[in-house]
């Protein structure tokens, strides 16, 4: 994702004047403090590091159908791969799409399906590269956190 952004410190800020910081929490590569000129920047942020891909996982996000979504996960579950359990994943905005996915595949199988969920949380990079190649301005990073669930739906042992 790109989101282009003006970087500069408020000059009226209290904690700013008192205190040198990057803005947006922002840091070189080499992790030194840097003076920003209020140069546009462009925004990319990293893929978050994923589990092992295995067949039975499913990563819930927002861009593709909710419908599709569940009935891949009916189709793991129903189909002729004979996936007793499958484990759901779901990465900030998507974790109400990932536990509403659970609940559905549960009252479609009317209660022969258990749930067991777990939350997480997921460290993700962004990176800032200066939009003019001729600035000598760096590179930048920033790490931030994002919640995450992983929802396993299986069937008990009867």
């Amino acid at each position: 994702m790109l989101i282009k952004c003006p970087v500069m410190a408020d000059p009226r800020s209290q904690v700013s004047a008192s205190m040198p910081q990057n803005p947006l929490g922002f840091s070189a590569s080499e992790g030194s403090a840097v003076e920003m000129d209020p140069v546009e920047y462009t925004l990319r942020k990293r893929l978050p590091r994923k589990l092992p891909k295995r067949r039975n996982d499913v990563y819930i996000n927002m861009k593709t159908d909710f419908k599709a979504q569940l009935a891949r996960c009916q189709k793991l579950l129903d189909g002729g791969a004979g996936h007793r359990e499958i484990c759901i994943h779901g990465l900030g905005l998507a974790i109400n799409r990932a536990i509403n996915i659970a609940l559905q595949l549960q009252a479609f199988s009317q209660g022969a399906l258990q749930l067991a969920a777990n939350t997480s949380t997921v460290e993700l990079i962004d990176d800032l590269e200066p939009d003019d190649p001729d600035e000598a301005g760096e590179p930048l990073t920033r790490t931030r956190n994002n919640s995450a669930i992983h929802i396993k739906v299986f069937y008990p042992n009867a």
